[in-house]
């Protein structure tokens, strides 16, 4: 990947004129079967982008009380949009149940703001979204007039986990928002795709939030590297994770949230526990973050091996 940074053709991709950038956005259009792409420096950028190309200020957007762009993209859409986000609970499966999202969705009445929007994602707390609820709860949503939006930053993941394309996920979105980093391991960047009107529309937007980048080229190259060679060695992180996750499911004082079905292991540990472990970690080089352990490129069936290792042994002298 850093060979093809290095290597990679740039040029002023403000004017379109950036052979990198504009080949990485042609080919995730192409992937996920979509009229256009637009690069941009992160996925919270490429969420806003989508969320103000969607919606005029006064305008509401459905999303999930957990999901990323409502609780952590620091209000973007409600500051620099006027956008009021219109949050649900998630149910176990990670979807926002139908009949909340048609109760939630407001009258033609001037007393309320105008429903313009759904906003989903496709692996929420690690569990991977059916196409059957995607499809419905599109479905539902351009019935009574809304748009469909999909925070896609581990699409692929959710791909691969359910043995399909990324456009079979793509299709029930009028915009998906894809990750470049994250999973497929590239430095930054995610592109946004959709259809050619709105693109052009995030295209402004992105100039207007100060994402216009000059030779983004060399950026953009490790995304075509990503999606060229990245894609597929995904499963790899699912089996690590689920290798990690049934020998730590059986460790006493250690317990899961739930099996992982991709890359992402939640545990649920005492705090007390969670402390300990951390510090009994540390020692040996390893940090801990927080309680959600990702699994990605950069981490081998050795490195498993060692971390179940370490955590039984601590559990032997903790139980």
């Amino acid at each position: 990947m850093r060979k093809a940074m290095f290597d990679a053709e740039v040029g002023d991709d403000v004017y379109g004129d950036d052979p990198s950038v504009n080949a990485l956005e042609a080919l995730a259009a192409e992937m996920t079967a979509k009229e256009a792409g637009i690069f941009l420096t992160s996925g919270t950028q490429s969420n806003l982008a989508a969320l103000l190309s969607h919606c005029d200020r006064g305008d509401e957007y459905i999303a999930g009380m957990d999901a990323h762009t409502y609780l952590y993209e620091a209000g973007g859409g409600a500051v620099l949009g006027g956008i009021q986000p219109q949050p649900i609970a998630f149910n176990e499966k990670g979807e926002i149940p139908l009949e909340l999202i048609k109760k939630m969705i407001k009258p033609d009445n001037m007393h309320f703001a105008k429903t313009r929007l759904l906003c989903l994602e496709n692996t929420v707390g690690g569990k991977v979204v059916s196409l059957d609820y995607m499809q419905q709860a599109t479905e539902l949503a351009r019935c009574r007039g809304l748009s469909c939006h999909l925070d896609g930053a581990r699409a692929f993941n959710a791909a691969v986990k359910l043995g399909v394309n990324i456009s079979d996920i793509c299709r029930h979105f009028d915009t998906v928002s894809l990750c470049l980093s994250k999973g497929l391991g590239t430095p930054a960047g995610s592109v946004l795709v959709g259809s050619k009107v709105i693109i052009d529309q995030a295209r402004r937007w992105r100039k207007m939030l100060g994402g216009g980048m000059r030779q983004a080229g060399f950026l953009a190259a490790a995304g075509l590297f990503a999606l060229e060679h990245n894609v597929t060695r995904l499963h790899e992180d699912h089996l690590r994770t689920l290798e990690l996750g049934n020998a730590l499911g059986g460790l006493p004082g250690f317990k899961l949230q739930a099996a992982p079905d991709t890359n992402m292991l939640f545990l649920d540990l005492e705090p007390e526990y969670y402390n300990l472990l951390s510090d009994d970690l540390q020692a040996n080089g390893i940090i801990l973050t927080g309680q959600r352990w990702v699994i990605h490129k950069d981490i081998n069936n050795d490195d498993i091996k060692t971390l179940i290792s370490l955590c039984t042994e601590f559990a032997k002298h903790h139980a």
